[in-house]
């Protein structure tokens, strides 16, 4: 099996019964924001897209590029399909030409022609990517891959059960706006940082144990950020709280827990996979030294993306939308529809839109339980957003259905909350649409009424199997330590004693200590997730 990198979570597989692209992004995303790095825009890209299969695992922006896939993707290419709750990724790939799709079911493996097998893991929760979130198993000729890209499931024995993974491509960097844009004493940013830092690394690691593949391709991270307004993001400032370390950062660390079956990927580097051996090629004499200059080859990137940087700006201002009348327009009726969002909102939420002067604001306030969306008023508020209003006017110019995925990831806007992360914000303004609301208030629905009855004791404690967050099981991922619960998938803290979620709004979790009985009646509980 030969593995060409691609660029971040992008990747093309060949094998004697066929090829297939993954998630190629080169385009930049997220209001102009994102950027793959490193640079992958000067591959041959007319001799990469012409495949047999394409997979793209989700919607997320820095997976699915729209124009790239339209213009150098071939669309004889059978698209390799998730089993997502909704049609949307299909809508948007047959919008972009592609015609032939392979409809996979949920952890079934189907064999291609030629022996080549594939197996799609779908993660169907409203917190996983933009409804949904996959990941690819391969198969041909004894020679076994995963593909996990950024995806997040609570359990890799799916996967081991098929046969020993020769090669595992996985997450390791931060792809999220949090604690960046929090207005935050620099101390405490820095703190939080590192925090997230250290749990997405924590929680790579786990997986790697988890499946014990042979070899280990960190990927889908980090993205760079080449506008001025964002280069701090970069991690190349010495700043211990950065989220977004880079590939050799990872190995080195990597490296130093003892392990040393860590492979990367550039854009262009080949990895020829067996059953007992790999051997990688590069583009560069040296990727240790192609990193220590990271910052160099960011500020010649920067220079050849400024003119697109630019002329994306150019695009956002829409002067004729009265944005507090299309706010009105899309939020009301989707806030009379919802219950279990609204409710787990809780509040109001404002939105500081600064205007063309750089100075201006206007305030404008979705009032989750009143289900209204007016003048801000002087009253107190749950969340608080601030950004450009030619960014909400652009949002809705193209009636923008994800704002988490779009605004959001962005990081152009600033943020101060009352009270511990409300994923319930989140999940609203990811679901700016009939149907996203819809399932996502059906899933939230069937989740509350499912008890989870089996209980497991770690250290000193009895307590739920699953983490009442996305259910992630506590054997794998719990750790208890002063009476305190951590998953690592995700980060989420639970105080034991009185049940109560140190992470995020809404989630409580059943425990007691292992020598007293369990309490008759659970506690409420409240909870910020790993973003």
């Amino acid at each position: 099996m030969r593995l060409t990198g691609t660029g971040h979570a992008s990747m093309r597989i060949d094998t004697g019964a066929g090829s297939i692209l993954c998630d190629p992004w080169v385009n930049p995303a997220y209001f102009a924001s994102w950027f793959p790095f490193p640079d992958n825009s000067q591959l041959d890209w007319e001799t990469l897209g012409d495949v047999d299969y394409l997979y793209v695992s989700h919607l997320h922006r820095d997976h699915f590029d729209a124009a790239h896939l339209k213009r150098f993707i071939s669309k004889k290419a059978t698209v390799l399909l998730p089993e997502y709750p909704t049609s949307e990724l299909e809508d948007e790939l047959r919008d972009l030409g592609f015609t032939s799709f392979l409809r996979t079911k949920s952890e079934e493996v189907v064999e291609l022609d030629g022996g080549l097998k594939v197996m799609i893991q779908a993660l169907t929760s409203p917190t996983d990517g933009p409804i949904g979130d996959s990941s690819l198993w391969v198969e041909y000729d004894g020679v076994r891959l995963l593909n996990q890209n950024d995806a997040r499931p609570t359990d890799l024995g799916v996967f081991a059960e098929l046969g020993h993974v020769h090669a595992h491509l996985l997450q390791f960097s931060g792809a999220i706006w949090y604690p960046m844009v929090y207005e935050l004493p620099s101390a405490a940013k820095t703190a939080f940082g590192k925090q997230k830092r250290d749990r997405q690394m924590d929680r790579t690691i786990r997986y790697i144990d988890d499946l014990k593949a042979s070899w280990v391709f960190p990927i889908a991270g980090p993205p760079c950020f080449l506008d001025d307004e964002l280069w701090q993001f970069n991690d190349i400032h010495g700043d211990e709280g950065n989220i977004f370390p880079d590939q050799q950062v990872f190995l080195d660390h990597y490296n130093g827990l003892g392990y040393d079956n860590g492979v990367i990927l550039l854009p262009g580097s080949v990895s020829e996979i067996g059953t007992e051996s790999v051997h990688t090629t590069h583009p560069v004499p040296d990727v240790r030294e192609f990193f220590d200059r990271k910052e160099e080859h960011l500020r010649a990137y920067q220079e050849r993306a400024r003119p697109v940087i630019e002329a994306a700006k150019a695009s956002w201002r829409h002067p004729e939308i009265d944005v507090l009348a299309g706010m009105k327009r899309r939020i009301e009726p989707l806030l009379d529809e919802s219950i279990y969002l609204a409710k787990g909102v809780g509040g109001p939420v404002r939105f500081d839109l600064v205007g063309y002067d750089g100075e201006s604001v206007e305030s404008i306030l979705v009032d989750f339980p009143g289900k209204e969306v007016r003048p801000y008023a002087d009253e107190k508020v749950r969340y608080r957003f601030r950004t450009e209003r030619a960014l909400v006017e652009h949002l809705l110019h193209i009636e923008e259905v994800d704002w988490v995925n779009s605004l959001f990831l962005s990081c152009r806007f600033s943020a101060a909350r009352i009270g511990q992360y409300n994923e319930f914000v989140y999940a609203f303004f990811k679901c700016l649409s009939e149907e996203r609301l819809q399932y996502a208030e059906g899933w939230y629905d069937e989740h509350e009424r499912s008890t989870d009855a089996e209980d497991i004791t770690i250290g000193d404690w009895v307590v739920q199997r699953r983490c009442p967050h996305l259910k992630a099981d506590l054997t794998r991922f719990g750790i208890v330590e002063d009476n305190q619960l951590t998953c690592q998938l995700h980060g989420w803290r639970f105080d034991l004693a009185s049940g109560r979620c140190l992470t995020s709004v809404g989630h409580s979790i059943r425990a007691h200590r292992a020598d007293e009985a369990p309490a008759t009646v659970p506690v409420e509980a409240e909870a910020e997730p790993a973003g």
